[in-house]
């Protein structure tokens, strides 16, 4: 087998063979990589007891990184060299594991660390996993428990949530094997429950009539979210995250972090958005937040669905909040606005080197845009063609 000096560099080009390959690396006796045909790639301690060579497999690359499994690597070694059995106690450890105790791991050192929305991970898994799979030893969670778990989310009329699932039990485990702390992943060979369809709703200019006027019977910040989402065509999470600062003049400034693409988004705002943040800004307090929590203090609203259940049980409208975006976006388009400044509106993510420096040049288009669109939403709710005059870019 090949022994080779290992770094980062080296171990991103190593390459199987048929079926797979162990490189050994020459400066740490016992220390390897294996390169599966897949492109997987899982670091590994050989070593020799009374009976017999013993392999032990410490983690996946890239999840553990090259020098934490060196010291891992070290430590086991040194464990072998006083007599311990290394393996013996990683199989124990693996019996011990609970499925809350790997996906609260899987929180706390990949979701939080590499994802955004982290928060819907641990919405997921307090609604639809922990409170069956909580105590159950995480190797004892096969595929029948997983079909049998979809089945249940799909037979309460959520096939969509129950891929998400999936796919979210798929991530954990995968996480999970890459620590070493389980041997299978339950899902593989386990389908998606339900096909995924691409949203195509847009509303009409009666449902939007419809439902504008049945959120005056919400809590108005509450209601605000809705409006807001529908005046500017701009995400949830975009929405709800917004703070008093991130508004400047007719500009709001939605930050890297907050945005989906990681990129700052600057959206003007129309004359009518300004009157509606004019309107609650007193019900908000001294909070730094434009849409505050009014249970936790210091928060901001992170959840609009049983609002969204209670709009749709109201006006017997079928639609999710994301369809406000989409049918705004839609309308723009069909008042002659070109896709490209829509596009830019949305903050969709652009290729190609002059997609970083062309930030701000379609600025007066988007405001024209939005400008038309908030004019567009007054006559559909027959509040007159009449648009505010509009302020100067800032």
């Amino acid at each position: 087998m090949p022994k080779i000096k290992l770094t980062h560099r080296g171990i991103e080009t190593l390459q199987a063979g048929k079926w797979l390959t162990d490189f050994m690396d020459d400066t740490l006796t016992g220390f390897g990589v294996r390169v599966h045909h897949t492109g997987r790639k899982a670091f590994f301690v050989r070593y020799d007891l009374g009976s017999g060579r013993k392999r032990l497999t410490i983690g996946t690359y890239p999840s553990l990184s090259l020098a934490d499994a060196r010291s891992q690597a070290k430590d086991i070694l040194g464990r072998v060299a006083r007599g311990e059995d290394p393996q013996a106690e990683k199989r124990a450890d693996r019996e011990a594991v609970t499925f809350g105790e790997l996906a609260a791991e899987y929180l706390e050192l990949h979701a939080k660390r590499h994802k955004k929305r982290w928060q819907e991970d641990e919405r997921v898994l307090k609604v639809d996993l922990l409170p069956v799979w909580r105590r159950k030893k995480a190797k004892k969670i096969h595929r029948r428990d997983v079909g049998e778990l979809l089945d249940g989310i799909v037979e309460r009329g959520a096939p969509i949530m129950a891929n998400r699932v999936r796919a979210l039990i798929s991530k954990i485990y995968n996480f999970g094997l890459g620590r070493d702390l389980v041997d299978h992943n339950p899902c593989h060979g386990v389908p998606m429950p339900a096909r995924a369809k691409q949203r195509d709703r847009v509303l009409s200019e009666d449902e939007i009539r419809k439902l504008w006027r049945a959120l005056d019977g919400f809590d108005p910040v509450m209601a605000a979210t809705f409006k807001m989402r529908l005046l500017t065509a701009q995400r949830g999470i975009e929405v709800l995250a917004m703070r008093w600062e991130h508004l400047n003049g007719d500009w709001w400034t939605i930050p890297a972090e907050v945005s989906k693409n990681g990129l700052t988004h600057r959206v003007p705002l129309a004359p009518q958005t300004h009157r509606l943040l004019e309107e609650f800004r007193p019900l908000t307090g001294d909070s730094d937040w434009v849409f505050a929590s009014p249970r936790k203090p210091a928060a901001h609203i992170t959840a609009v669905q049983k609002a969204a259940a209670r709009l749709v049980k109201e006006t017997r409208i079928e639609f999710v909040p994301h369809d406000l975006r989409r049918t705004a976006a839609s309308f723009m388009t069909s008042m002659g606005i070109s896709r490209l400044v829509v596009s830019k509106i949305l903050n969709h993510v652009e290729s190609g080197i002059t997609a970083v420096y062309d930030r701000h040049s379609y600025d007066a288009e988007k405001r024209q845009a939005l400008v038309r669109w908030a004019g567009k939403v007054d006559e559909i709710l027959g509040l007159g063609r009449e648009l505010a005059k509009v302020v100067r870019i800032v």
